[in-house]
């Protein structure tokens, strides 16, 4: 998995979080969950319509975040959804590997593009907001 600048590796993380896991018997694989620490900050942020539609269609990319995949699969849009700096560090990259794949997006003027180009500037603008000192 790429990741979003050097804000984020994994033993950093770990410190901080606790890691679970369970064996899901219907999908026949193991399922890894981040639990976050007490100084880890929930950053709430609401994904509707055309950007969710679009960012859905990218979870099969995000298979080894942490639960985030399956998380973003089942949201609805109703309410925020809480992102913690390794979701957002997670959705940043996709969503950039996303766009800069021409047989995924060949015209930059679609609305796919740019709902997907438009989620990538909010999350990156919070994801500065709330991690970047």
């Amino acid at each position: 998995m790429a990741l979003h600048g050097d804000a984020f590796s994994l033993p950093s993380v770990a410190a901080r979080a606790q890691v679970s896991s369970s064996f899901d018997k219907t999908e026949k694989r193991e399922i890894v969950i981040m639990k976050p620490g007490s100084k880890d900050i929930k950053v709430n942020i609401l994904i509707t319509g055309e950007e969710l539609e679009e960012l859905q269609k990218h979870t099969w990319s995000m298979a080894e975040a942490f639960g985030l995949d399956r998380r973003i699969e089942q949201y609805k849009g109703k309410n925020p959804i809480g992102l913690y700096q390794w979701d957002m560090d997670c959705l940043i990259d996709v969503l950039s590997i996303a766009l800069d794949d021409s047989k995924e997006y060949p015209d930059h003027s679609s609305s796919g593009y740019l709902a997907l180009k438009d989620l990538s500037e909010r999350l990156k603008s919070e994801y500065d907001r709330n991690f970047e000192a």
